[in-house]
C-alpha cells in the first residue's frame, strides 16, 4: 500500500479494515523520516476504531519512502527477494536478495549472509513473503522477505471461444496471457482485446519462441489432435506448472494411448522423487461435469495440483513423472 503526504491512497493491507490507520501511520513516517512497525489487534484501544473486531492481528511496516531496492525489484523480471530488517539494529535496511543467492547490499549488522541466503531461497521457491527473526551479535533482528515472483504467463493453443472466455478471467487475475493458434483465421485481435501476445505458429514454433518455463500455464483447447498432441509432447516436456488438455473421455484415451506409445524419455538432470497425491482432483480443461464423482480421475489429461515439496524443480518433475507412468499403467 501507498500514500502520499496529501492524503492519496494506492493499494491495500487487508481489504478495508485497516487502511485509514496505516495511511495515518505513513504519514507519521514522512513527517518524522524513519521506518515503524506497527501492530494491529483486539488488545490494541483502536481495535475496534481500525475495525479488527474479527479477533485478528496485523503487523505493517511502514516507511517514510519507497527504497531504490523495492522499484528495481517491482520493475524487474521477478525471481528475486527484497530482505528489509523491520525490528531490531539496522532497522529500515534493505538488500536484494537474486536468483542462485547472489546478494546485492548489505546489511550494518553481523548477519551472516549464507543464513540470510538461504531464507531469502526457501522464500522464493514457496513463492510466499515472510518474516524470520535471527540471532546476531547485536541482539535479534526481524527480517521480512518480500518474494517477488514471476508474472504468471497463461499460454493457450486453440484460439476458440472457450478461449476466448478464459484469457479475459485469467487478465483479470494478473496473468499475462498468450494465445496461439495454427490457423490465421482464428486469430483475430478483436476477439481477443484482452491477449497480450497473439501468436500465429504451430506448436512447436509457438512453444519455442513463448520459451515455457514455471511461470507458464498450458492450456490446450484447439480440440484437433494435428494440434493438441503435438502441443502436449513439448509441454509435457517442459517446465510450465501446469498443463491442461480438454477432450472427451474417449478423446482421453485415445489420446493417453498415443502418447504411451510415444513416451518421451526424461530429461538429464531431473530429478525422480517418488509423488504423492491427496485428495479429488479436477482439472480446468476436460473431464467430467462438476459434483460428477463417479468418473475416473486417469482419464483426464493434466498436470497440477502436487503436492509442496522442498524444491521447485522437484515438485514440477513429479508432477510429470506421474502423469507418464499413469500413462503407462493405464
Amino acid at each position: 500500500m501507498l500514500a502520499s503526504a496529501d492524503g492519496k491512497i494506492a493499494g491495500s493491507v487487508s481489504g478495508g479494515c485497516v487502511e485509514s490507520a496505516t495511511a495515518l501511520e505513513i504519514e507519521a513516517a514522512i513527517e518524522r523520516g524513519t521506518p515503524k512497525l506497527v501492530t494491529f489487534g483486539v488488545s490494541n484501544e483502536r481495535a475496534w476504531e481500525v475495525g479488527l473486531a474479527c479477533g485478528g492481528t496485523i503487523k505493517v511496516f511502514v516507511e517514510p519512502n519507497i527504497k531504490p531496492e523495492i522499484l528495481a525489484a517491482a520493475r524487474g523480471k521477478g525471481d528475486e527477494v527484497v530482505a528489509s530488517i523491520i525490528a531490531g539494529a539496522g532497522l529500515g535496511e534493505s538488500v536484494r536478495v537474486l536468483e542462485h543467492g547472489r546478494i546485492e547490499g548489505r546489511f550494518s549488522g553481523s548477519l551472516p549472509t549464507d543464513t540470510l541466503g538461504e531464507a531469502a531461497a526457501s522464500a522464493l521457491r514457496r513463492e510466499s513473503s515472510s518474516s524470520h527473526t535471527f540471532e546476531t551479535e547485536d541482539g535479534p533482528v526481524t527480517i521480512f522477505f518480500e518474494v517477488f515472483a514471476r508474472r504468471p504467463r497463461l499460454v493457450v493453443f486453440g484460439a476458440g471461444q472457450i478461449a476466448a472466455a478464459l484469457v479475459p478471467l485469467a487478465k483479470a487475475l494478473g496473468y499475462h496471457t498468450i494465445v496461439a493458434d495454427g490457423r490465421k483465421a482464428f486469430l483475430d485481435q478483436d476477439r481477443f482485446p484482452d491477449a497480450d501476445d497473439l501468436i500465429l505458429a504451430w506448436p512447436e514454433e509457438a512453444f519455442d519462441r513463448i520459451g515455457l518455463d514455471s511461470s507458464c500455464y498450458v492450456c490446450l483447447l484447439s480440440h484437433d489432435p494435428k494440434f493438441d498432441e503435438p502441443a502436449l509432447q513439448v509441454a509435457l516436456r517442459s517446465p510450465a506448472r501446469y498443463v491442461g488438455a480438454i477432450g472427451s473421455k474417449k478423446t482421453q484415451v485415445v489420446r493417453r494411448e498415443r502418447l504411451r506409445q510415444e513416451r518421451p524419455e526424461r530429461r538429464a538432470g531431473c530429478p525422480a522423487p517418488r509423488p504423492h497425491w491427496a485428495g479429488p482432483r479436477r482439472p480446468p480443461a476436460g473431464g467430467d461435469r462438476p459434483g460428477d464423482s463417479g468418473g475416473d480421475d486417469r482419464g483426464k489429461i493434466r498436470r497440477s495440483d502436487c503436492p509442496r515439496f522442498s524444491d521447485g524443480a522437484m515438485r514440477q518433475e513429479a508432477t510429470r513423472l506421474a502423469y507418464w507412468n499413469s500413462i503407462g499403467n493405464h
